[in-house]
């Protein structure tokens, strides 16, 4: 039986997505708490995890390697990034690559899940905090993520994309006590979410933009010193696929600069690189391709 089509956008967002919302706030509670119980060794332990989740996990992952295909890595090594972006409460790998990959195709149009053009604070947080958790939803998702979707380890992660989590949670509890979970999880988590949610706001509504995509996209420097390098967001709009954003010299991209230590370790290979010469390739702006053939 063929799976209906999902729509995406504000208008076919109703109601709250009452779970959604509740750990929300609860995180956000979590990391005002944190502040009560100022301990060095618990903010260290967020530092650290922050770069886990949002470098190695988000950026290196993710995005550009599970939604873009911007390289090549074993597949250990793929399933372990996978893991530590699991960390970032951004859902697991096929929710997280299917919304991204319908963003690119349909960036600031009608379907874009978070497009500004729909209201700033729409397209930070308030697109996940409205309609259907599609979490657990892999086959519906399928069509966007058939790569992922035929992938066991990815389709279990996905589902249980919560576990990893809770497992550092009560790793924190048993090591540093409530401060260690308050700094680690609370602050960490909150801080995350708001520097991803930056990247669909923020960089498509102020910044410059070097090349002439048909989206809002803009580069952004304090969001890409915020997210490891996501923030040269027009540079990624304009080639999707490349593995590096930071095109210009002056673009600091510490995600680039990961996958790049991975190569040097033999861990990484047919890496996809743009360059500030290149035309915007606009078909690959309308599209995502996955092993040669168009996604969706």
């Amino acid at each position: 039986m063929a799976q209906p089509t999902l729509l995406f956008g504000r208008k076919y967002s109703k109601g709250i997505n009452w779970i959604t919302t509740i750990a929300m706030v609860a995180f956000h509670i979590a990391a005002v708490a944190a502040f009560f119980y100022i301990d060095t060794g618990a903010i260290i332990t967020a530092v650290v995890l922050y770069f886990v989740a949002g470098m190695l996990g988000i950026g290196m992952s993710y995005h550009r390697l599970l939604t873009h295909r911007s390289y090549k890595t074993p597949k250990w090594m793929e399933y372990f990034l996978t893991i530590c972006a699991t960390l970032a409460l951004e859902g697991g790998p096929i929710f997280w690559v299917a919304t991204h990959r319908v963003h690119h195709q349909k960036s600031d149009r009608e379907g874009d899940p978070h497009t500004p053009r729909e209201g700033g604070f729409w397209a930070h947080m308030g697109w996940i905090l409205t309609g259907q958790g599609l979490h657990q939803e892999t086959a519906l998702l399928a069509r966007y993520t058939p790569d992922l979707a035929k992938d066991k380890f990815h389709v279990a992660l996905t589902k249980w994309h919560w576990v990893p989590q809770v497992v550092v949670g009560v790793l924190l509890l048993a090591f540093g006590g409530i401060p260690y979970v308050l700094w680690g999880m609370g602050v960490r988590t909150v801080f995350g979410l708001h520097t991803t949610w930056a990247v669909n706001s923020a960089t498509h509504m102020w910044g410059s933009r070097r090349f002439a995509t048909r989206d809002d996209s803009t580069n952004n420097w304090w969001v890409a010193l915020l997210t490891f390098g996501e923030g040269w967001h027009n540079n990624h709009h304009a080639h999707p696929t490349s593995a590096r954003h930071g095109l210009a010299w002056y673009e600091l991209d510490l995600n680039w600069i990961g996958i790049n230590t991975l190569k040097l370790f033999g861990l990484a290979w047919d890496i996809k690189v743009a360059k500030l010469s290149e035309i915007v390739p606009y078909d690959e702006n309308d599209r995502i391709e996955v092993d040669g053939q168009a996604v969706a």
